[in-house]
């Protein structure tokens, strides 16, 4: 078999690969029209678009069949880790021939660098990074660069800095079948690219080096390297490899090579950047002795001469993001290089659940200033550290592409753009109905919801529930056990990989109920629950918006047999708005499924299982036969990486440890 990987694309044309969508159904409903409004608005240059699409009417589906149409490159923004993963999933179903990818904050666990003044405190920076996102934030820019059918899944941190558009795209390696090069020079050509030499060791960003036969891991491959045979000073051959096994799975004609990091920057750069760091770093170390500050001059002189050396020896340093400036060429204070500069000119934005993801990059960047602005007044980095930060909304506004807002409740900001115009996608396939509401006065609240409950389980239905505060969330909790009920609480305090456990094991029927604040809004996909209970809906505030409720109650909508009850003895403007809005939706539905003689039919989604392997209790506990080890040990492997594919990366680690444990013995 012989293939041949594509190189850097022509970004004037526009039919290199067509997006082939593949889906088992064809849009229904008012799909058809949504459709046909976005798709005819981007053909007309609009720059701005919103679609209100109610919970389960197909939102994803739509974005979809819009962007096979245009034809275009997308960007789609989600508020969150959680479900960007889902919009991720989704899209690989839809287009799963196209380049479907995935970008995300590439930390496990991340302690910002800070300093703490009142109490001379200075906090080092600690992070955890997840090698499989940090592989595929890397396809991904990679993909953007190469291929014209590219649709990157991206949560809000996609508007934080990384490396510069161009020294990246140019510090690249393109290699051919019979090209004059020597070991010596593209192994001297690899280590600029921040690659490192490991004969022991073959893992992503590595090369190896046998006889006359080079192999390296690139960047952004998974399970995929690349062995190239010499005769000489000539590549004779080149293939791609299974890492693993080392065997040969094609026969290439040529590749590219992208860098190992974002911030690669070539020497004579390095150099021009260091120089300009000296100079900042004198006129900044003046400032301090004119204040007389001199555990600020001394700490500020020590750690950036130490930072110029290790980048003048390695090409990189700890902490090299805050130099970025430096190396990108920016001036002070110009916007730093992000995603968005990785995109084509015609790409498209789509940014779902934007009522909540536009004040998400609103309110990033105050947050980060504040913190950085410490560090460079006591001395701990220089200014240029405050270049290295989110874009701040009016730069983020004015560098996105055209923009298609999603959400069951657009914001102010994307509906003053439209001018308060927008395509609606109200009717569900499926039939479903918004749930029938009924509002019920504040007193014994909470008794009264226990015997609702108690109705819900009987007929084998989950239960939601909101609360205004962590506390309540958690007291009641604890008297529904009291009371012989299976519940848990679900809240910010909860870690974020616990509260999908938490969500699959409702689903499972492990617990009946499921107590919360505002984590039970946009994006809980629970088909089995029956009822959702809002305790204090008339307290107006951020809980109890119009936006917040009308969401809280589309949690209900995915079950026939689903209801809301709404405890409250006021009826605030929120209130009335989103019974009103749900009204509204909901007849338009009814009157839909006369027409077409539908049947509301509650929706069916599967529960994710864990690979089948014991748990990691019975796995201490157990002792596995000398002569399956070996077996186990594979099989465990299989299952780690299947577990990541999936993006079960707390599966995918704990399968790691064990198969670390197996090795060690222990």
């Amino acid at each position: 078999m012989t293939a041949v990987i594509p190189l850097l694309y022509d970004e004037g044309r526009h039919d290199d690969i067509p997006f082939q969508l593949k889906a088992p159904f064809a849009p229904m409903g008012d799909q058809v029209q949504a459709i046909k409004e976005l798709t005819e608005g981007i053909d007309n240059n609009k720059r701005d678009q919103v679609l209100l699409g109610v919970t389960g009417s197909g939102k994803t589906f739509t974005m979809a069949n819009i962007i096979q149409n245009t034809k275009r490159p997308a960007l789609i923004m989600a508020p969150n880790k959680t479900l960007a993963a889902q919009l991720y999933s989704e899209m690989k179903e839809f287009f799963p021939n196209n380049a479907v990818e995935y970008f995300v904050s590439y930390y496990d666990y991340y302690q910002p660098e800070a300093y703490i003044a009142k109490s001379d405190t200075y906090i080092e920076k600690t992070a955890s990074i997840n090698d499989t996102i940090d592989q595929m934030r890397h396809r991904a820019t990679q993909s953007l660069l190469q291929r014209r059918d590219t649709i990157v899944v991206a949560s809000v941190s996609c508007i934080y800095g990384i490396g510069g558009v161009n020294t990246y795209s140019e510090m690249i390696i393109q290699i051919k079948k019979n090209q004059d090069i020597s070991i010596k020079d593209l192994s001297l050509r690899l280590i600029e690219l921040q690659y490192k030499r490991n004969d022991m060791s073959f893992v992503r960003g590595t090369f190896r080096i046998k006889g006359d036969t080079l192999d390296i891991f690139p960047s952004h491959s998974s399970d995929r390297g690349l062995r190239l045979s010499f005769f000489g000073d000539t590549i004779e051959a080149l293939f791609e490899i299974d890492v693993l096994t080392g065997n040969k799975i094609a026969t290439l004609e040529g590749t590219t090579i992208f860098a190992n990091s974002h911030y690669v920057t070539p020497m004579p750069t390095l150099r021009q950047a260091t120089e300009k760091m000296h100079i900042d770093l004198e006129h900044r170390l003046k400032e301090f002795e004119e204040g007389k500050k001199v555990v600020e001059h001394e700490r500020l002189k020590s750690r950036t001469l130490f930072d110029i050396e290790m980048m003048l020896s390695t090409g990189s340093c700890s902490g090299i993001e805050n130099y970025s400036r430096y190396l990108t060429g920016k001036n002070p204070g110009e916007p730093p290089p992000t995603l968005f500069e990785y995109l084509p000119k015609d790409a498209l934005l789509l940014i779902d659940e934007s009522h909540v993801t536009v004040p998400q990059v609103r309110g990033m960047f105050n947050g980060d200033r504040a913190r950085k602005q410490v560090l460079v007044d006591f001395g701990f980095r220089l200014p240029a550290a405050l270049d290295n930060r989110p874009l701040n909304f009016d730069e983020w506004n004015d560098l996105r592409p055209q923009t298609l807002f999603v959400s069951a409740t657009p914001g102010p900001f994307e509906l003053s753009l439209t001018f308060n115009q927008y395509s609606e996608q109200i009717i569900r396939p499926t039939g479903l109905l918004d749930p029938v509401c009924e509002v019920k006065p504040c007193d014994h609240q909470v008794d009264d919801v226990i015997d609702e409950c108690k109705k819900t389980i009987a007929k084998g239905y989950r239960i939601l529930i909101t609360t205004l505060t962590k506390k309540m969330a958690e007291s009641l909790s604890d008297y529904f056990m009291e009371l012989g009920m299976k519940a848990a609480y679900m809240h910010s305090d909860i870690d974020t990989l616990k509260r999908i456990d938490i969500i699959r094991s409702l689903r499972l029927g492990d617990y009946d109920v499921l107590i919360g604040i505002n984590l039970l809004r946009e994006g809980l996909d629970i088909p089995e629950c029956g009822l959702v209970a809002i305790l204090d809906a008339d307290k107006e505030g951020f809980l109890r918006s119009k936006t917040a409720l009308v969401q809280t109650i589309g949690r209900a909508a995915r079950n026939a047999d689903s209801k809301v009850i709404l405890y409250a003895d006021t009826m605030t403007e929120s209130l009335k708005y989103a019974l009103d809005e749900t009204n509204r939706r909901r007849d338009k539905q009814m009157a839909y499924n006369m027409q077409h003689h539908i049947t509301p039919t509650t929706v069916t989604r599967s529960i994710e299982q864990r690979p089948a392997l014991q748990t990691k209790e019975d796995q201490k506990s157990s002792t596995i036969p000398i002569a399956n080890i070996e077996k186990y040990k594979k099989d465990l492997l299989k299952a780690m990486k299947v577990a990541a594919d999936n993006l079960e990366f707390e599966e995918a680690a704990r399968l790691r440890d064990e198969l670390k444990r197996i090795e060690g013995g222990g």
